[in-house]
């Protein structure tokens, strides 16, 4: 899908048809769509179709007529009727007149600068467009990774008496995505740093403050992901084995309850022989089946007892 925006007296528009200073959005799109692009732009193909490609490692490419910058943008992933995050490749094309970005699907990101929900954003401005696409990627990693740390904290209240592994494969699928984040924002961090020495991407003296604002975003979201994975790797040892241990004391609450049960079970089955009632205690007393019942539980009640003692209930 295409679509051109540009601003107009600081207000943002769709237009239908490309022109100086616009921005052409390429989501989802179709190999037809890539060639009359790459045609119009003189752009190669095999650069507008890499973000295409979901393990194409970020750079930065300058060529004669355009700079191609790619980097991982974060984004949630449906699966199982739950939200996951994962990170997909949007490459930035910036050439003479316009910029061109492309991406697998509609991110949150492309969709705040689309709802013209950016400061100061202009699309003839190309250096700070650029700026503050990263910009807004770093921050949307952040918030991404306090989304992960408040779902860990959440699975982890239920792993406490938890006996099952859907727990565990919840957290593991949030370490996951932290492996995922680590890895994209540590390659993000290397194109972040050749932007800032590359002549063909030029620096403005207003926009030098937001390419370092960009930078520390960026470091401060590899450190939150390394810190928390270290966390949720832990985690995850040490609530495997408290799973086991649960399910260590359902059974031996479960064996303690058969051997109390098993008690009146013995003395009704010796009961419920068919021998001779004269060997049998209580057999001809008119108060016997009572005195069994009664003898049964109090020898039961024994047992509990004691086992209750030693903590095994």
């Amino acid at each position: 899908m295409i679509k051109i925006f540009k601003t107009f007296d600081g207000v943002m528009k769709e237009i239908d048809e490309k022109e100086d200073g616009c921005w052409i959005s390429l989501t989802n799109p179709t190999e037809s769509e890539l060639i009359k692009v790459a045609q119009e732009n003189n752009i190669d193909i095999a650069d507008i179709k890499a973000a295409m490609d979901e393990e194409e490692r970020s750079r930065i490419q300058p060529e004669d007529d355009y700079t191609m910058i790619l980097v991982d943008v974060p984004t949630i992933e449906e699966r199982n009727e739950k939200d996951w995050y994962v990170t997909i490749p949007m490459s930035i094309i910036l050439t003479n007149n316009l910029i061109i970005t492309v991406c697998l699907e509609e991110t949150p990101l492309i969709k705040s600068f689309m709802q013209a929900r950016v400061k100061n954003f202009h699309t003839h401005m190309k250096t700070r467009f650029i700026l503050q696409i990263l910009y807004r990627n770093a921050t949307l990693y952040l918030q991404y990774l306090r989304n992960i740390n408040r779902k860990s904290e959440e699975v982890e209240k239920k792993l406490h008496r938890s006996t099952k592994n859907s727990e565990l494969i919840e957290l593991l699928e949030l370490e996951k995505s932290l492996v995922y984040f680590t890895t994209s924002l540590r390659s993000n961090e290397i194109v972040l740093e050749k932007l800032l020495r590359t002549e063909k991407v030029k620096q403005y003296p207003e926009d030098t403050d937001l390419l370092e604002d960009t930078i520390i975003e960026n470091k401060q979201a590899m450190e939150m992901a390394n810190i928390y994975s270290g966390i949720l790797s832990g985690m995850m040892d040490a609530f495997a084995s408290v799973i086991s241990n649960n399910l260590n004391i359902v059974m031996k609450f479960l064996a303690t309850i058969t051997i109390v049960l098993s008690i009146p079970t013995m003395i009704f089955s010796a009961y419920g022989m068919n021998v001779n009632g004269n060997g049998m205690p209580f057999a001809n007393s008119v108060f016997g089946f009572g005195i069994v019942i009664a003898f049964a539980i109090v020898i039961s009640l024994l047992v509990a007892l004691i086992f209750s003692k030693k903590d095994l209930f």
